[in-house]
């Protein structure tokens, strides 16, 4: 039989066959097949051959399955075990012991080669496994960290002007975090002097916010109580409450996309190479085996985009598909929900008053993802004698925008009142337009105002009309945007506006900005033009002129450079002409402990003179023993600790930040929460003596907390020994050492020179020479040797 071909049973045809199909939140499935078939035949089988059995491997679609088994010829048929067709994915649905005919597979072709001894079948794609190129999760998740401890954040300012009272502010924020939570409490003491010193609000504390806040990741809940806000949606009001909150939060978890993202599948009949292109760029690559397959690996974009599929055989033959898509990140995805449940006190004069607060309220928002192109909305409102239902959707159309729509019905004490809102959106690279309007009847009212005094007048707006657009002028250059709004008020009064704009860059960093604005039923048209001019690491400038509704230009000069991100000194210089004569002067400089601000501002000595003003702001933790002073800390931060070692280099995703104090510690205040950001230490510098297991980890903080990241640092005891025997010669190379305390081996190398790690302060040596004769040494070991010890001659005695 050997070098004899069998016959094969049915015509083989390799097919390269690939359909893609994009499925997006905006339209339903399009599919699109390619096929090229061809073939070759074999030879006609010896007529003498009737059966055998031969243990052959198993190719499907061209790829090799590593999987020999046993397969029996007879009468021009194929027969394999059922058991060993379904591990290569050919599945017949019979019993695995069933010896299956091939012939009788629908859509199975199958071909023996005799010279490599396999059995070639080619099967239809889909009955292959689904394979996944690229991942649909930018980050991995990671869980959160966070570390007892304390914050204090400061902002100090104060301002002492030519003419009038002069005040120094002190904003604080003092925040207590561990497992269970942050408690955070945030507010400004505010003194004046001099002159028309003493008005309301003056000499005193005022408190903002007390919350306590902690987050489910698992869930994705937060919990929240204290001074609260309620969730809104596009056509809601939100307010602030002192009460309690429960609310989905996909911010804690950021490797979930919350939004439709479209989907690209297709099928393989032979090993092809898969490369997906979204707008032009490279967003995805890989190999997949014969079967079904999807890309996953689709960038985070927002609105219309075009992506090309191309897919290259063995042979190195293309094939590409381009097929457009919309997404649209106000949607959800299907079946997931978002919601926001608040109930509380009203809160009074915020920002006047500290502890002021009126009536029970309680809020409800909620929406879910119906289909990936319909998210269903609703909000309810209630209090006391107020009662507020509303539903409302998002509607993906296709690969043309998304429509939304909602209706509202409010009662407040025997008034009721309905408000409509809906609107489209669309986004692309070349222009986008949005479209909201907000209609309500006289009697519409809702929480923001429920709770308003009686001797306060204020009414909500009756409508409200917005519609906004850029283009993009392509090779003609820039962008042109537009915008028109309308307000009607409460009490009757209309405000219309329109504007026009246009960006353009110019040699390559500089930026051209103007800007047309005219309110409608005034005469004049205010203007404005602007030339950014970036000089490199020195700062930028910026030159223009003005003009207001009166016909009145000013023009404008500005020379700033901002503070370098790993600190140092930034100002900014200004000067407006016209009328006015404006100057300003300020400098900035921050290092790793605060930041300091101070400058000069005003008219002249004509016009009021001059406001001199200074800042300093920074925070200070307490947290694994130690007081730090640091920038301020806005969200989350990490502390570093290296056990002590002083001057180890850190760094925060590959930029230097600093090196460790005294105490082993650095902090690195702007980590951003949830994220899992890399942090790593340079251990070159750190004695010979000491071992750093780890230098690099990822860690993701909670929202505004602290985590304490360590990078344990191990000291070696060491030695290079010498060992001799008792005529003091060097004991042969290739002797066996082993060290009794600690268990480990060496082998002794030339001048009867090994190493041992790990030493205690008395060490016991076995030594066996090449000849099977042994010896043994003992020696002390300094523990608190900065360096490796030299031990010897030492003698090993029988």
């Amino acid at each position: 039989m050997k070098g004899e071909r069998l016959p094969r049973l049915r015509g083989v045809a390799w097919a390269v066959g690939l359909a893609f199909a994009a499925a997006g939140p905006a339209h339903a499935h399009d599919t699109l097949q390619l096929a090229d078939n061809f073939g070759r035949a074999l030879p006609l089988p010896s007529q003498s051959m009737r059966s055998a059995t031969l243990y052959l491997e198993l190719v499907v679609n061209a790829l090799p399955t590593g999987h020999i088994v046993p397969v029996r010829y007879q009468d021009g048929a194929y027969y394999v075990r059922a058991g060993d067709l379904a591990k290569v994915s050919v599945r017949t649905g019979a019993e695995p012991d069933r010896m299956i005919d091939l012939a009788k597979l629908d859509g199975v072709e199958v071909e023996y080669d005799s010279t490599g001894q396999r059995l070639a079948l080619t099967v239809p794609p889909d009955w292959l496994p689904q394979q996944t190129v690229g991942s649909a999760r930018l980050y991995d998740r990671t869980p959160a960290a966070v570390s007892f401890g304390m914050l204090f954040n400061y902002d100090v300012y104060t301002s002492s002007p030519t003419r009038g009272p002069g005040y120094t502010s002190a904003w604080t924020e003092q925040r207590l975090f561990d497992r269970w939570g942050t408690l955070a409490n945030t507010g400004v003491y505010r003194k004046s002097y001099g002159s028309g010193a003493g008005a309301p609000g003056d000499n005193r504390y005022l408190r903002y916010d007390t919350t306590w806040r902690y987050s489910d990741q698992d869930r994705m809940i937060t919990y929240s109580a204290g001074d609260v806000i309620t969730g809104a949606l596009s056509w809601t009001s939100a307010v602030r409450l002192g009460g309690v909150s429960v609310a989905r939060d996909f911010a804690v978890r950021p490797d979930i996309v919350t939004y439709p993202l479209p989907q690209f599948a297709g099928q393989a009949a032979v090993p092809t190479a898969v490369d997906l292109f979204v707008n032009g760029s490279k967003t995805a690559s890989g190999q997949v085996n014969p079967g079904p397959f999807a890309l996953d690996n689709v960038p985070f974009i927002n609105g219309a985009g075009e992506a090309t599929v191309v897919t290259t055989d063995a042979l190195g033959r293309q094939v590409a598909t381009t097929i457009p898509f919309y997404v649209a990140n106000t949607l959800l995805q299907k079946g997931l929900v978002d919601y926001a449940l608040s109930m509380g006190a009203m809160r009074r004069n915020y920002g006047i008053s500290s502890f002021s607060y009126g009536k029970f309220a309680a809020s409800g928002t909620a929406r879910y993802g119906l289909t990936d192109y319909l998210t269903v909305e609703g909000h309810a409102e209630g209090g006391e004698r107020l009662a507020l239902g509303g539903l409302g959707f998002d509607l993906g159309v296709g690969r043309f925008g998304v429509l939304n729509a909602a209706a509202t019905q409010s009662s407040l004490a025997g008034s009721s009142g309905q408000q409509y809102a809906f609107g489209y959106s669309y986004t692309s690279q070349r222009f986008s337009v949005a479209l909201q309007r907000i209609q309500r009847t006289g009697g519409f009212r809702d929480l923001s105002v429920y709770d308003l005094p009686s001797n306060i007048g204020y009414r909500l707006v009756r409508s409200s009309t917005q519609a906004t657009g850029a283009l993009n002028l392509g090779a003609l250059g820039g962008t042109l945007g537009g915008g028109y709004f309308d307000v009607r008020g409460g009490d009757g009064s209309r405000t219309r506006i329109a504007n026009l704009s246009y960006t353009r860059p110019l040699f390559g960093r500089a930026t051209l900005y103007a800007s047309l604005n005219k309110t409608i039923g005034d005469r004049g048209v205010a203007a404005q033009m602007q030339l950014i001019v970036p000089i490199g690491g020195r700062g930028v400038v910026t030159t223009g002129a003005t003009r207001d509704g009166d016909g009145n230009w000013t023009e404008r000069a500005q020379y700033s450079r901002s503070v370098p991100s790993d600190g140092g000194l930034g100002w900014n210089l200004a000067y407006a002409g016209g009328a006015s004569h404006y100057q300003q002067a300020d400098m900035t400089w921050r290092n790793r402990y605060f930041q300091v601000q101070g400058g000069v501002y005003g008219y002249g000595s004509r016009q009021g003179g001059y406001t001199r003003w200074g800042e300093m702001q920074g925070s200070v933790v307490v947290m694994d023993g130690a007081v730090l002073p640091a920038n301020r800390v806005d969200d989350a931060f990490v502390l570093i600790d290296t056990q002590g070692q002083k001057g180890v280099p850190v760094r925060y995703e590959n930029q230097l930040v600093g090196t460790t104090d005294a105490g082993g510690h650095l902090l690195v205040p702007w980590s951003p929460s949830f994220y899992a950001a890399k942090y790593e230490i340079d251990p070159l510098g750190l004695p010979a003596n000491l071992r750093v297991p780890t230098v690099e980890r990822r860690v993701a903080v909670r929202q505004r907390a602290g985590a304490l990241v360590s990078f344990p640092i191990e000291r070696i005891v060491a030695a290079s020994i010498r060992l001799v025997d008792g005529a003091g010669k060097p004991l042969k190379v290739g002797s066996r050492v082993v060290h009794r305390e600690s268990g480990q081996t060496a082998l002794v190398g030339w001048n009867g020179e090994t190493y041992f790690e790990g030493l205690s302060p008395v060490n016991h040596l076995s030594v066996t020479k090449p000849d099977g004769s042994h010896c043994d040494a003992r020696f002390d070991a300094d523990m608190n040797a900065n360096a490796t010890s030299r031990v010897g001659p030492l003698v090993c005695g029988e």
